[in-house]
């Protein structure tokens, strides 16, 4: 909710938004995130206690939560997931790449070699991590615009290696006590592990932490020596030596032993781009609070909150207590802007069709979020979604029930521009984990 000169006010509910819109005391500034602006109050003359935004980056996923926080205590006003296209534009690069290799063994003009632009800049992201970066940083900025952000705290890292290293001074009574050194733990092994038995490859079922070498038999207790396994394996396993426990599954024992050595690559990627973030984020004028996801998971099993990315954020950082989070999410899906290519290319690379250079018709552009009233035909009634343009004026709009084709831009009418996402709603017992 914004004052009449556009400085944001606290959030309220759907229910008072829509008493405001009915009374004339508001207008709509933008569909989705749902924003108003009061056209009666200033800044001055409201009460803003501000709200704080918490932030759980991830490889495909990044949870958002905005909440109020008083005497740590939070209370869960609006959650949105990101859903990433990295992978996507992985794909584009790899694409990209095998058609430059493939020209470079072709008989074409020849291009002299380029070595002198071949260096990266400090701090360097590929393209499929920087995506996930500058997406998070713009909808930091958009909710900064729209809600009153007093602090932003983060995910910086899925475990906190300080918490789990032997021989190493540990500080904080959480530390001393173990108890958060232990989820730290579990934590790092389910990022290693899959998530899944490391003997049956069963998910989906309570795990426990179990020694390939058994600690009877001499095993340490060092992070290479433990893995993930479920109850019957480790009750079938007991103090048997992963050699003798599996001497008849030569290629398992061979995939586990090389397992337990293996170090955490996409992890470390996905770590990597945190602390890129939390740069990001500190270069802002908001105090900025980080943590590790072994305090964000034990804090949720305090709270008795289920798994997702939006409660995850929603939990990151010291708290003592949450009394409530919402029932629906905003999940948001990068999609793009679209290309800058003008031509479609042959399996071989070559351009085989060209497009056209104008992307706006009769004043929309696919993506645009629209609404069709269509009093006659087979598309009669009201279609709310995107619009796909055509050069001939009929659109196609894809709504949550399906695409329609055929609508005559005269009976569409644009309710939000292209911002290179898609929108929908989901309930947060529902949404991708």
């Amino acid at each position: 909710m914004l004052d009449r000169e556009g400085k944001p006010l606290q959030p309220c509910r759907p229910g008072r938004a829509r008493q405001f819109l009915k009374a004339g005391r508001a207008v709509v500034v933008r569909h989705t995130p749902f924003v108003i602006r009061l056209i009666d109050r200033t800044l001055a003359d409201s009460t803003v206690h501000g709200v704080e935004v918490g932030l759980d980056p991830g490889s495909r996923h990044t949870g958002i939560a905005v909440f109020t926080a008083r005497d740590a205590t939070r209370t869960g006003k609006y959650s949105i997931q990101l859903d990433h296209r990295g992978a996507a534009i992985r794909d584009k690069l790899t694409a990209r790449s095998t058609y430059r290799r493939g020209r470079r063994s072709r008989n074409l003009r020849y291009r002299a070699p380029r070595f002198l632009n071949r260096t990266r800049p400090q701090g360097w992201l590929a393209p499929s991590l920087r995506h996930r970066l500058d997406t998070t940083m713009s909808w930091v900025a958009r909710l900064r615009r729209w809600a009153p952000v007093r602090a932003i705290h983060i995910e910086r890292v899925a475990f906190d290696t300080h918490a789990i290293s032997a021989g190493k001074p540990l500080e904080g009574i959480e530390y001393q006590q173990g108890t958060l050194a232990g989820y730290e733990i579990r934590q790092y092994l389910l990022e290693k592990w899959g998530r899944t038995c490391a003997y049956c490859g069963m998910a989906g079922t309570p795990l426990q932490i179990e020694h390939i070498h058994p600690k009877a038999r001499g095993g340490s207790d060092r992070i290479s020596n433990l893995t993930l396994a479920c109850e019957p394996c480790n009750q079938a396993k007991n103090t048997t030596p992963a050699e003798e426990f599996l001497r008849s599954k030569p290629t398992l024992l061979a995939r586990i032993l090389q397992q337990a050595k293996a170090t955490l690559r996409d992890a470390a990627a996905v770590n990597a781009t945190r602390w890129a973030l939390w740069r990001a984020l500190t270069e802002t004028t908001l105090p900025v609070t980080t943590s590790s996801g072994g305090r964000t998971k034990w804090n949720r099993s305090r709270t008795n909150a289920p798994k997702s990315h939006t409660l995850d954020a929603l939990h990151v950082g010291e708290l003592a207590q949450v009394t409530g989070w919402p029932g629906r999410v905003l999940v948001v899906r990068a999609t793009g802007r679209g290309s800058y290519c003008r031509t479609r290319t042959d399996r071989y690379g070559f351009p085989r069709l060209r497009l056209p250079r104008i992307k706006h018709i009769h004043g929309f552009a696919t993506g645009d979020l629209v609404r069709a009233t269509v009093a006659k035909g087979k598309n009669i009634g009201v279609h709310t979604g995107r619009v796909a343009v055509r050069t001939t004026g009929s659109f196609n709009i894809t709504t949550a029930t399906g695409t329609r084709q055929g609508i005559n831009h005269k009976h569409i009418r644009l309710l939000q521009r292209a911002d290179g996402c898609s929108y929908t709603m989901s309930e947060e017992s529902t949404i991708e984990r």
